[in-house]
């Protein structure tokens, strides 16, 4: 049975080329409007009319937001740092303009200075890298617009069959080069298809501010990186273990303040299961 379009809602994934853009519109054009932006020429997507040629450093995102009207503004750009502190300057003047809602994709990096604690919603962000920092400089200039129209999700590592990150470790895999790791590092994980149900839940619900979109349990990076080799081949891996510290140090993000409902929470077990698939 066809599904009823969502004619109420015009959503824009800015970055709808990348990993998790183009599974967020893979999984919301069915119910919703969905444009999208790409950044370098692609036929698939020079001739889909619900796709914007849009390049951070070059163009101002104004243009594309006065041509499409969005309702829903979803967040997933990548490009220089700079160039994107700017442009979601503009998307927050439409947001407030035009009454519009903000999901934007954070990161657990925005926590990269604390080292003993997993971190969660309320907890105050610290970084010591560039990305942290970055982010964190646009978590904040969106935390001054209206709280019912920002939600800020911030993802841990994610996973997924074509994700890049398990693409390069099957390349590594088959060209027996070592795969890096790193043992002292405790993290969560999660998948794009999870991400991408969750975000339709938070479209849906008209759900608004911070949400930890993690596995409710931790791993160790080095022992899931190792079951990830055992999940896609029988080949020996050949591992390089980085130590950037002594003592175990955390990177992940929980939820305990907004937590989702239990169908669509996960385990690590999950994501494993998800790319064996």
């Amino acid at each position: 049975m066809e599904q009823d379009i969502d004619k109420k809602n015009r959503i824009l994934i800015i970055g709808a080329s990348g990993f998790i853009g183009e599974a967020l519109y893979k999984e919301l054009c069915p119910y919703f409007r969905t444009f999208g932006t790409y950044r370098t020429d692609n036929y698939a997507f020079d001739k889909n009319q619900h796709y914007f040629q849009y390049n951070v450093e070059e163009d101002d995102i104004y243009e594309i937001l006065e041509a499409i009207r969005p309702t829903i503004i979803i967040s997933t750009l990548r490009g220089n740092f700079s160039a994107q502190v700017i442009a979601h300057s503009h998307i927050s003047d439409y947001v407030l303009t035009n009454k519009a809602k903000l999901i934007f994709l954070s990161s657990a990096n925005v926590f990269d200075a604390y080292s003993k604690y997993p971190s969660y919603e309320s907890d105050k962000t610290l970084s010591h890298s560039m990305y942290g920092h970055f982010k964190i400089k646009i978590e904040n200039m969106l935390l001054r617009l209206p709280k019912r129209q920002v939600a800020i999700l911030r993802l841990p590592m994610v996973f997924g069959g074509q994700s890049p990150r398990v693409k390069e470790i099957k390349a590594f895999l088959k060209e027996k080069e070592p795969i890096e790791v790193f043992p002292n590092l405790i993290m969560n994980v999660t998948t794009d298809s999870k991400v991408t149900q969750q975000i339709h839940y938070i479209i849906n619900q008209g759900k608004y501010g911070i949400f930890h979109l993690g596995s409710n349990d931790l791993v160790h990076h080095d022992d899931f990186i190792r079951e990830i080799t055992t999940t896609l081949s029988d080949l020996k891996p050949l591992f390089k273990q980085v130590y950037t510290t002594n003592d175990d140090r955390y990177l992940a993000v929980l939820p305990k303040d907004n937590k989702l409902p239990r169908h669509l929470q996960l385990e690590s077990k999950d994501v494993l299961k998800a790319i064996a698939v």
